[in-house]
């Protein structure tokens, strides 16, 4: 595999003429680099007016190797061969660089370019770039690919503290000017007779050249731009060597910027990015033109409404480096899941979260979580009181899709406050501080369905918004917190879970407790300290903010498929039917349920012989399938079937009332296939077949009282992992009571309900 390196663009603030002067110091040899041993020119011509100068060098270097494998290769030293073209008129230096020893073996190329500034004379740009290819080396390839790449990453990082070596030892000798090439007025125009030296040598090429000096346009990333005032700051401090310089007008000096869209300054990324490696410089920049060579010409789609849609947009650097430290740096995973959530985003429309979005009020009011001041590493404080939220309450009444929503408002919102933080602290702030008090927490919050719904959206944030939880620290964890934690935990990332500090009851105020990350005066006052909080105390969610599924399908909101909740229609002589087949014995079935309107009477079937499909026309066969407004309709247990024979009923009937909530399981003794059926509730006396009749269905439609609605989830567990999680979350004037009915089969099965009034 080619190993390819892509350096950012390294800026000196000394004219290009100075710092060739500097450069030319390095040769024959250089005591700042071990590894150089010695040099010597094999060709050198000139243009008949000086304006171009080309160097051919053959290089000797000391590679540090262990010396079994150097005596195993037969070489003591490995020389390069070096092209140089230096254009003053232009005011270029080209370097080209391949080995000779082992060409036919491993191939090393590289590319480094010396030009002036294209916005400031005053100052000369550096870029670099490299490839390497082994073929083969005695079987020792992955070994000689390690040790080039360190000596390769030492020496990058060695670059630039040479060259302003020599440029200080420049201004110890008193030489802090040297004039620029100017034609002489009897000089001919001609340039070099003889064949150019640096003509391409038959080795591996870039697919990423060196770019002469272009203008640089005005970036419009603002930290660009502040880089750029901050540099145009320091070089109106010092004084001009250039007319030209000079005779810039101020706006234009006000527009300066260090790098084009498509590169990267290194004091940039030092600024806004922190301290990378040069390896890890070049995965960056690499994967950035990457996106930018990949999109060219692609534009965003936006809404339907919007007349126009913008150009592709690149993710912001501090966006790109984060799917990279995700992956290790490796480019080709970080590529693949930085794609996938580019896709995401603009399917969903997520760059735009913040403007469009609008919490609603019952967020507002029981969501217990907001932004509170920051941490002592400058990180956004995000605080959530998840032991007052009322989990249940909030997916009844928002739905997974207006939950998830929010959640993403907060991550898009914990970005936005990343780069302001950057920008305050004068450092690199790319992640934040999440403080979760779990005071309150109970078994009701581990409500399956709410569970559930939190497992995937940690799915979805983890695969969109890696690398930005820096820290989080969960504070108070009762007993039931490991059940929580194992059932989250396979979730989350490992790296994320490093990073997570869990403190029970009061520990959090003990040393290495809260005081180490937050400062005293941002402690909130419900953890004991004097900051106000704003976050939402919470509380249970009223009932009747509860909404259907349909109501919930109906909203403009497409980030899930599918949702955890279903609807049906229960009618007077047409029960609705979920069929759920049962391979292991011992399963645990479970089950979580509304009434939502009217009375139901819910059963618990077993059968040994698979259900018949649901025809889709209810008119023909002996099965009916009606979808209505209010849901749907599917009955399973076939006409012919009879109770006892085909098919046992293995819990005893369990009538809920209009605006119950019942949960429960059962652990299955057989294998086979288990039928849930809610069925119209009549009242004593009230004739009732057992069984549909698609003329009692028809009937039903048009009499409003003969109809019950529903909304439930199913679930299947194996045995192991059945916690009995699924208990009801406590609402407004409700009681539990532990339901257990005497069945002809108890002693073949095992169950347990909850209900809640």
């Amino acid at each position: 595999m080619v190993q390819k390196y892509q350096s950012p663009i390294r800026v000196y603030k000394q004219p290009f003429e100075l710092v060739m002067e500097a450069y030319e110091r390095r040769f024959p040899t250089c005591h700042l680099i071990p590894m150089f041993v010695d040099s010597e020119v094999l060709e050198e011509t000139k243009s008949e007016d000086g304006s171009l100068h080309q160097v051919q060098r053959r290089c000797k270097l000391d590679v540090d190797a262990p010396r079994l494998l150097k005596r195993i290769a037969g070489v003591d030293y490995v020389y390069f061969s070096q092209e140089n073209t230096l254009n003053k008129r232009e005011r270029t230096l080209h370097i080209e660089s391949h080995n000779e020893t082992f060409s036919n073996r491993v191939i090393i190329h590289e590319l480094c370019s010396y030009s002036a500034h294209p916005e400031n004379d005053d100052w000369t740009c550096f870029e670099q770039s490299a490839s390497l290819d082994i073929k083969s080396f005695f079987g020792f390839e992955s070994t000689v690919e390690k040790i080039a790449m360190k000596q390769y990453a030492s020496s990058i990082k060695k670059g630039k503290e040479i060259i302003e070596f020599y440029l200080n030892q420049l201004e110890e000798e008193g030489i802090t000017h040297v004039p620029r090439w100017t034609p002489s007025l009897d000089a001919p125009s001609s340039s070099v007779t003889t064949k150019p030296i640096c003509a391409t040598p038959k080795v591996l090429h870039l697919e990423l050249p060196v770019t002469p000096a272009v203008s640089i346009p005005v970036s419009t990333d603002a930290n660009h731009h502040e880089i750029a005032n901050a540099s145009n700051n320091d070089a109106n401090q010092s004084d001009a060597t250039s007319n030209d310089a000079n005779s810039q007008p101020d706006n234009q000096t006000e527009n300066q910027t260090g790098t084009p869209d498509d590169k990267l300054d290194a004091d940039y990324i030092k600024r806004y990015l922190g301290d990378l490696t040069p390896l890890q410089e070049s995965c960056l920049i690499r994967l950035r033109q990457w996106l930018q060579e990949s999109h060219k010409g692609k534009t965003l789609a936006l809404t339907p409404s919007s007349p126009s849609s913008p150009p592709f947009q690149i993710p912001k650097d501090e966006h790109i480096l984060r799917f990279l430290r995700a992956r290790d740096f490796n480019m080709e995973k970080a590529r693949e899941i930085l794609c996938q959530s580019l896709t995401w985003r603009k399917q969903h429309q997520v760059d735009y979260l913040l403007e469009t979005w609008t919490s609603p009020q019952v967020l507002n009011d029981y969501y217990t979580g907001g932004w509170h001041h920051h941490d002592k590493e400058g990180r956004p404080l995000y605080i959530l009181r998840l032991g007052q939220m009322d989990t249940k309450g909030l997916v009844r009444a928002l739905g997974e899709e207006s939950l998830l929503r929010h959640v993403l408002s907060i991550n898009e919102e914990g970005l936005r406050r990343c780069e302001e933080n950057t920008k305050v602290f004068g450092r690199p702030i790319s992640c934040w501080t999440c403080l979760v008090d779990l005071e309150g927490l109970n078994m009701r919050h581990l409500w399956r369905p709410g569970v559930k719904a939190l497992l995937r959206i940690i799915e979805v944030v983890e695969a969109n918004y890696p690398e930005t939880l820096g820290r989080l620290l969960i504070l108070r964890a009762p007993r039931v917190f490991p059940v929580l934690w194992t059932l989250v935990s396979p979730f989350i990332d490992e790296n994320t879970r490093k990073k997570f500090l869990i403190y029970a009851g009061n520990d959090y105020q003990g040393p290495g407790g809260l005081l180490d990350y937050i400062d005293k005066e941002v402690i909130p006052d419900f953890l004991g300290g004097e900051c106000m909080c704003e976050v939402p105390e919470g509380g249970l969610v009223p009932k009747s903010l509860y909404r259907t599924a349909e109501e919930l399908e109906n909203e403009d909101i497409s980030l899930w498929t599918e949702t955890i909740y279903q609807s049906a229609s229960v009618f007077k002589g047409a029960p609705h039917e979920v069929g759920i087949e049962i391979i292991d014995a011992s399963s645990v079935i479970t089950w979580d349920f509304d009434v939502c309107k009217g009375d139901v009477v819910f059963h618990i079937y077993h059968s040994k012989r698979a259900p018949q499909p649901p025809r889709k026309d209810p008119l023909v066969g002996q099965h009916s399938s009606i979808t209505t407004p209010g849901g749907n309709n599917v009955q399973l247990i076939d006409k012919s079937w009879t109770l006892g024979r085909d098919y046992s009923m293995v819990e005893s009937p369990l009538t809920c009332k209009e605006g119950e909530s019942v949960q429960g399981s059962h652990v299955t003794r057989w294998p086979g296939f288990y039928i849930l059926q809610w069925r119209f509730h009549t009242m004593p006396g009230s004739a009732s077949t057992n069984l549909p009749r698609v003329d009692d269905v028809l009937a039903s439609l048009q009499v409003s009282s003969h109809k019950c609605k529903v909304m439930y989830y199913t679930e299947v567990i194996g045995s192991e992992d059945f916690r009995g999680s699924m208990t009801s979350l406590e609402s407004s004037h409700s009681g539990f009571s532990q339901l257990s009915h005497a069945t002809s089969s108890s002693n073949h099965s095992q169950s347990s309900s909850m209900i809640s009034r």
